[in-house]
């Protein structure tokens, strides 16, 4: 697939430069450590750049979930970065605008029981977004529109192995 069709935005540059997207604490299609999770210290991981391409003046980053039950569920998103080969663990390197869980931070990947996909995405845009911090993934995308000029992603899995299943009876039934 091309990687502009790979985007799910349209860009009016005439070629998107694929940037190497890495993290020196899971590989592609690696388990994500805990301390990264909603089960440990849910701060960002630590992120190399690299293939920047040369009209880079902002990042995009966007953490997600494309499988959770109820449509993609954002677990990060930042802006404004200024061009980096290097995002360090726990730090907000741009605008954090609103995730899924109504809150401007990162948040880790917390699953139900399953092992999921968590898609670490960053774009390289030829200008600054300057978008209101309460945005939300649709007004990123939309501002996004025609400024793509490259892309990539890292993706990581995750399954949470102390879940507790709760019994739907909170209380023990008593006959009499």
């Amino acid at each position: 697939m091309p990687l502009t069709h790979a985007l799910f935005v349209t860009t009016s540059a005439s070629a998107v430069q694929e940037i190497a997207v890495k993290s020196p604490v899971f590989t592609n299609m690696g388990k994500i450590p805990v301390k990264y999770t909603a089960d440990g210290a849910n701060i960002n991981p630590p992120l190399t750049l690299s293939k920047i391409p040369d009209l880079t003046r902002s990042i995009v980053i966007i953490v997600e979930d494309p499988n959770a039950p109820v449509d993609t569920w954002v677990h990060w998103l930042v802006w404004d970065i200024l061009p980096t080969t290097k995002i360090s663990e726990g730090m907000i390197p741009g605008i954090e605008g609103v995730n899924a869980f109504n809150e401007h931070r990162y948040k880790g990947p917390c699953p139900p029981a399953d092992t999921r996909n968590y898609f670490f995405k960053v774009y390289a845009l030829d200008k600054l977004l300057q978008l209101h911090c309460r945005s939300v993934k649709y007004d990123v995308m939309k501002a996004m529109k025609d400024h793509v000029v490259g892309y990539g992603e890292l993706i990581g899995t995750y399954k949470r192995s102390n879940i507790i299943q709760v019994s739907s009876h909170a209380t023990p039934d008593i006959y009499i």
